[in-house]
């Protein structure tokens, strides 16, 4: 098994890092203060093919591989997590469309995503329903050549400036995963409305919102994949949303450690930098080496993605520890600033707030653990564990 990056991802992952550095790292306390979304970035990453690194070609996107794109979120997410899940939302919402769209709906609306000109949102999680996606109660009624959409969601990424919305909705609740639908839906749809901007502990640049369905109309043809809705849903969340969530949790937690290592360095106490102090290089030792193996299993997961193999229990274990990791090392780096940390002067505090949401999105890391558990029940009984 070959470890090693080939010759063109050492060459993206540079390019997303020297970005990361020059243009989003000098940005992101501003994002985090104003929390407004930084079109100018977002337009910028789309320059560089980060924003359909892995749609198909005939689309504009770059149709690269799961491992690439793994990598050039965990360099955006070391400058601002909210950057870069405009990444992830970006190359999720292509994602759906591709598999589950229509010639002419993937020829409408995936090349406006790719050049970064237009936004989509996932609205999936509801007031009442987080993390058991077929219990949704937001409901799909025909009528004619139309659907009729009423429910409410809540927590919906980059809703305040999305121009489309994927909305997950149901046409019969009594039948749970099976009456699972999605619909395509214009954000200036009569009967939608989106709430107010939440002002949010961390990732504040991305204009998280509540949005509202009250007799809202859409043609019956803005459908998304028949009737295969849920199981796309939940492939979704196992590919862009779990992968691209853990790779910026690694990213985060990269930014803490290095934060903090060069603080250590500096920072003296007792007569020598603290950073000579054994328990500050135990803490450093640990964050290196549980940041390592979080970016093993992701790569490990978006690699099987790759090859056409199974990677829902993989996704899980990469989420499930990057996030737990993300967690725990990013509070270790801003113990080693001490009240330093503590204050708006150093950026440790922004990752600090950034770093909990790792353990909630995407599916909460309680979720993971029951995902797994459940592949690996599946597996004993098919005698392939």
């Amino acid at each position: 098994m070959n470890f090693g990056l080939s010759a063109e991802q050492v060459a993206i992952r540079d390019q997303a890092r020297s970005v990361a550095t020059a243009e989003v790292a000098t940005r992101a306390a501003k994002i985090d203060a104003s929390a407004e979304f930084d079109w100018d970035l977002h337009q910028r990453l789309a320059e560089l093919g980060f924003l359909g690194l892995t749609a198909p070609e005939e689309f504009g996107g770059q149709a690269s591989n799961t491992v690439s794109w793994c990598i050039v979120v965990e360099e955006i997410a070391r400058a601002s997590s909210a950057v870069s899940n405009g990444i992830t939302l970006t190359d999720g919402m292509i994602h759906y469309i591709s598999t589950l769209g229509t010639r002419d709906q993937k020829e409408k609306y995936i090349p406006p995503l790719i050049r970064g000109e237009k936004l989509c949102s996932f609205a999936l999680t509801e007031p009442n329903t987080g993390s058991d996606a077929a219990s949704v109660r937001t409901t799909a009624r025909y009528e004619g050549d139309e659907v009729i959409l009423n429910g409410q969601k809540m927590f919906i990424s980059g809703a305040a400036y999305a121009d489309h919305f994927i909305v997950v909705a149901t046409v019969d609740r009594e039948l749970r995963h099976k009456g699972i639908r999605t619909y395509i839906v214009p954000g200036d749809a009569p009967g939608l409305v989106v709430g107010e901007k939440l002002d949010l502990m961390g990732i504040r640049g991305f204009g998280t919102s509540p949005v509202f369905f009250d007799g809202c109309r859409i043609p019956a043809s803005n459908q998304l994949g028949g009737n295969e809705g849920f199981r796309i849903v939940m492939q979704g969340l196992d590919g862009p949303g779990r992968l691209g969530a853990a790779s910026q949790a690694v990213g985060l937690a990269q930014a803490a450690m290095e934060s903090a290592l060069t603080y250590s360095l500096e920072r003296s106490q007792f007569g020598q930098p603290i950073f000579d102090h054994q328990a500050i290089q135990f803490m450093l030792a640990d964050m290196s080496a549980e940041i390592e193996a979080a970016r093993l299993l992701i790569w490990n997961a978006a690699w099987r993605r790759d090859a056409g193999l199974p990677f829902t229990k993989e996704s899980s274990h990469a989420k499930l520890f990057a996030g737990d990791m993300c967690v725990r090392n990013v509070s270790n780096a801003l113990q080693i600033f001490g009240g330093y940390g503590y204050s708006k002067e150093y950026p440790i505090e922004r990752f600090y707030r950034d770093a909990k949401i790792h353990q909630i999105w995407d599916g909460t890391n309680q979720i993971q653990r029951m995902i797994i558990a459940r592949q690996l029940k599946k597996q004993t009984e098919s005698g392939i564990l």
